[in-house]
């Protein structure tokens, strides 16, 4: 299945432990994530990740598909040189990957398409023409793992952007919103590009910036208010026509004169 190759699940199989280190002066806070990416169903390229944190800063990361360990603080320099330096350690991870992402990841993978959803994907402009803001709303999609990014003229756009991150909706569904504050330039053609576990490939949203959405809005109310009014006056127009044909009473008095001769 071709979208499982261009996207992929992170899933988080296990949580190790939660370990209080302490020494004299203050309090560290140890744990270990154990990850399973996937990208097809037949986990040709699966890949199992083991990651050390202290105090929420990653120290040390393994990944199965380099069989190493790499560290990002002095400390977890040390460690990763130790267990890379461990002949008994890439079959210990060997055993971690097969135990924890292969007998799990079919299961994982028939619930996610269960309640896989596509995203819904709309744009609006907010502020002023002269210097708007561009929101990409994206709704109602699972599983959570999404990617958004702007595109200006095909390039992708990093700066003067703000996300909100995943929203829970509730029922199995997230929502997200990017803002984008943009410099209008003639001429530029702004995308809104969409990547999900659900889209066989990235979704490109163009911006029409034709006519800004509260005026959208303006001429959609006035269309319903001239639409209703038409409606009014052509049931007026029957209800006049139909009073004409009725029949109308008279009454009067009738004088009967007898003579007599």
């Amino acid at each position: 299945m071709s979208k499982l190759i261009n996207y992929y699940i992170d899933m988080l199989l296990l949580f190790f432990c939660l370990t209080e280190l302490v020494d004299s002066s203050d309090e560290d806070f140890g744990y270990v994530d154990a990850w399973c990416r996937i990208r097809s169903r037949d986990l040709h390229d699966l890949e199992y990740i083991l990651e050390h944190h202290i105090n929420k800063q990653m120290v040390a990361q393994y990944n199965s598909t380099t069989e190493r360990w790499k560290g990002y603080t002095e400390y977890g320099e040390m460690s990763a040189k130790l267990w890379n330096n461990d002949p008994d350690e890439i079959p210990r991870r060997t055993l971690e990957k097969n135990v924890l992402c292969r007998l799990n990841a079919p299961v994982i993978y028939d619930n996610v398409e269960a309640f896989m959803d596509p995203p819904n994907v709309t744009l609006r402009q907010d502020g002023p023409p002269s210097n708007p803001t561009l929101v990409c709303s994206v709704r109602y999609f699972y599983p959570k793992d999404i990617t958004v990014t702007w595109l200006r003229n095909g390039q992708e756009v990093t700066s003067d952007v703000t996300t909100t991150g995943q929203l829970a909706n509730g029922f199995w569904s997230y929502q997200i919103h990017s803002h984008w504050k943009y410099t209008p330039t003639a001429g530029d053609r702004i995308t809104c590009m969409v990547e999900h576990f659900s889209l066989s490939e990235p979704k490109l949203y163009d911006w029409d910036p034709s006519l800004p959405e509260s005026e959208r809005r303006k001429i959609v109310i006035g269309a319903c208010v001239l639409m209703l009014g038409s409606v009014f006056l052509a049931a007026g127009l029957v209800f006049r026509n139909r009073s004409t044909e009725w029949p109308m009473e008279t009454t009067g008095a009738v004088n009967y004169a007898t003579i007599s001769g």
